[in-house]
């Protein structure tokens, strides 16, 4: 039997630059739900836009998402502790396993969860921003509720790495978005995470030449190590410039567009060639203006969104555990749930990390 205290320590978010580290209880669970200690949970740069004040909290063009207060973190990994009544045959995991649950918990009842699309649900409760029914992981234990899709984790992949299968799952969908086919031309914009994660993913598409474009230099280190065949820095080459050239002035086949700067959409809208693909996945933290005769007039281009990574968690841990796809390079830094505000900063600043993990437990 394994011993569960009554009370846990966690962040707890109840406004802009209103995190607090509290004494909380333990949360009690019922048939269906899974109890997890929270072996490593990461620091997204959506966590650090919430921290900032951005989108979640409601502007003119869109309502309030976010629930406070609530515990933050959608990216975890967790040691079974308890399991309700039927949730372990439900998600065929026992007691000691490692599991994680898809960052979205859908109702199961509206149009889209009864069409297959889950990740589009209307009640749309993504853990770390839903009080009391999506709480988060930035915490020494959390609950998996009834209506959450579970995945049990090899435990040898390394919990800090086994963190990232959310940011690895989102980067899958963006890439399957994109349909990538040999021969194309890549541009992925934004190094971070995700983007790193996508660079990985799309270079298994095998594309004639896949080029990764940020601002910071170790970054685009990294991606090179990765996979990228091109790396360019937009703060030291016109990088659309760049790309009409090495193409024969037609432009990329596909943009995917990760970086969450508004700029970069207007970047690639400019660098894609006629007939082509832009995928966006960046969450910005305002509205972003372009010239939309460019997509349908000018060019006819074909434009994705892309959000979470539905039906993409079992992809991201097999290539974890295979090592198709690498994180290591990723996790930059781990720190203790205590120092999370050094890791929202960390991660706001960029200049030497790219992915933060906390570690609750120690």
């Amino acid at each position: 039997m394994v011993k569960i205290p009554k009370t846990m320590k966690a962040v707890v978010v109840y406004g802009p630059q209103d995190y607090r580290l509290e004494e909380r209880p333990v949360p009690s669970i019922g048939p269906g739900e899974v109890l997890v200690k929270i072996l490593a949970t990461g620091i997204c740069a959506s966590d650090v836009k919430t921290f900032y004040g951005f989108r979640v909290w409601g502007s003119e063009d869109i309502p309030p998402y976010i629930e406070t207060p609530v515990i933050p973190g959608h990216e975890f990994i967790g040691e079974v502790v308890a399991l309700g009544e039927g949730a372990g045959e439900k998600f065929g995991i026992e007691i000691g396993d490692h599991a994680i649950a898809e960052q979205i918990v859908p109702c199961g009842k509206c149009m889209h969860c009864r069409n297959g699309r889950y990740w589009l649900c209307e009640r749309h409760d993504i853990f770390g921003f839903k009080k009391g029914r999506a709480e988060g992981s930035w915490a020494q234990y959390m609950k998996y509720p009834a209506g959450a899709i579970v995945h049990k984790v090899p435990k040898d992949i390394k919990p800090e790495i086994a963190a990232t299968v959310e940011p690895l799952a989102c980067a899958i969908h963006a890439v399957e978005r994109a349909r990538i086919e040999l021969g194309d031309v890549v541009v992925i914009g934004g190094m971070g995470p995700i983007g790193l994660f996508m660079l990985q993913i799309a270079k298994l598409k095998t594309p004639d030449v896949l080029i990764a474009i940020d601002p910071k230099p170790n970054r685009l280190k990294v991606a090179k190590e990765l996979g990228a065949d091109i790396t360019m820095n937009p703060s030291e080459v016109d990088v659309v410039k760049e790309v009409l050239k090495l193409t024969n002035q037609y432009g990329c086949d596909i943009y995917i567009e990760a970086s969450g700067a508004g700029e970069s959409i207007k970047q690639g809208l400019r660098m894609v060639r006629k007939g082509g693909t832009v995928v966006i996945f960046g969450v910005y933290p305002g509205p972003t203006s372009v010239d939309w005769s460019v997509v349908g007039d000018v060019k006819e281009l074909n434009i994705y969104g892309a959000h979470l990574g539905p039906y993409a968690y079992p992809k991201a841990i097999k290539y974890l555990k295979e090592g198709k796809i690498k994180a290591e390079p990723i996790v930059t830094h781990k720190l203790s749930l205590e120092d999370y505000m050094k890791g929202i900063e960390m991660v706001h600043e960029g200049k030497e990390s790219i992915k933060v993990i906390l570690l609750p437990n120690g």
